[in-house]
């Protein structure tokens, strides 16, 4: 059994006490180990708050064992909003209850690497503690059984003008500042769109400070039952053009941008113009909407990607 301790070995220096807010649903098939790769942490200054979104399998009933063998104070267990999983997260995030030094997000069904936090925690530390900063990084692909597969694309350079069409900053690999939450809670977080996302675009907006890590830092588990999982390359070129074609893509857009247009006077002010001048691109049509993407210096990762998002203006899908 790990026990709270807020400080770290120096009894003169403060150790970061991270909040982890894990959302579960239907999840008793992995559960358990996630539950132990994150009692494996080598950073043990951590509480566990889970907010179970209604499951009937055998999800509270392995939650609550090892709430017993924990103890109340490590494991924090309690009742999601039945929204949905993005409702369900931003419950959690929202919830002034909840007090820390940093936030991390996790899923049900990874396998957290035992340095996952002390990586993240270290880079927070690092800087301004005044300002908001957001850590994010790669993961490693497995299959049902854990198997490898293959890691999640790698990141050339994170910023709004990014953040405004992609999300890069996957949820289960973000841990946030305790000014980042703050900043999260007081602007008030949507209600429709992803939160994961939101926080990118957020925290990227108001000039926050951003790290995608290189080196993965979780066993990403790819299975039947993933709310969002992670396809790459030329095999997810289908289901995106798809996405595409049936106009998923933009109502997803849409929803964020909405939330961002709302809350577009706490951005700063260059990326506010660059929201407007995106939205009022969008409004076009055809090439007339394809200059104006290009023109307002929005970007996707890869080529493919980009071009997709071109072609995507031009159909008026975007």
């Amino acid at each position: 059994m790990l026990d709270y301790c807020p400080y770290s070995d120096s009894a003169a220096t403060p150790a970061a006490h991270v909040a982890i807010l894990l959302c579960t649903y239907q999840g008793e098939v992995y559960l358990a180990e996630q539950l132990d790769s994150i009692a494996a942490q080598s950073h043990p200054h951590w509480t566990l708050w889970v907010s179970d979104d209604g499951s009937r399998d055998g999800t509270r009933d392995i939650l609550e064992a090892y709430q017993r063998r924990w103890g109340q104070h490590r494991l924090r267990l309690r009742q999601g909003p039945l929204q949905g999983f993005a409702a369900n997260f931003n419950s959690l995030l929202a919830d002034t209850n909840i007090q820390a030094d940093a936030f991390a997000l996790a899923d049900q069904d990874d396998i957290w690497h035992s340095d996952k936090l002390a990586r993240a925690v270290a880079w927070l530390d690092a800087g301004d503690p005044k300002e908001p900063r957001l850590y994010s990084a790669r993961t490693r692909l497995v299959d049902a059984q854990g198997g490898f597969i293959g890691l999640s694309p790698g990141c050339r350079a994170p910023g709004f003008a990014n953040a405004l069409v992609q999300n890069i900053a996957s949820g289960n690999s973000m841990v946030l500042n305790a000014v980042a939450r703050q900043s999260l809670i007081e602007a008030g977080l949507p209600r429709a769109g992803l939160h994961d996302w939101w926080c990118y675009q957020w925290i990227s907006g108001i000039g926050g400070e951003l790290l995608f890590d290189s080196q993965p830092c979780l066993d990403y588990r790819q299975h039947g039952g993933n709310q969002i999982g992670m396809q790459t390359g030329l095999i997810s070129l289908w289901p995106r053009m798809k996405r595409l074609w049936q106009g998923q893509h933009r109502l997803h857009l849409d929803a964020q941008l909405k939330a961002l247009e709302e809350r577009q006077a706490w951005l700063m002010p260059i990326h506010r113009q660059r929201l407007q001048a995106l939205q009022a691109a969008r409004r076009r049509r055809a090439l007339a909407c394809l200059y104006g993407v290009w023109q307002s210096g929005v970007y996707r990762q890869s080529w493919l990607g980009q071009w997709a998002m071109y072609l995507a203006a031009i159909l008026n899908k975007f």
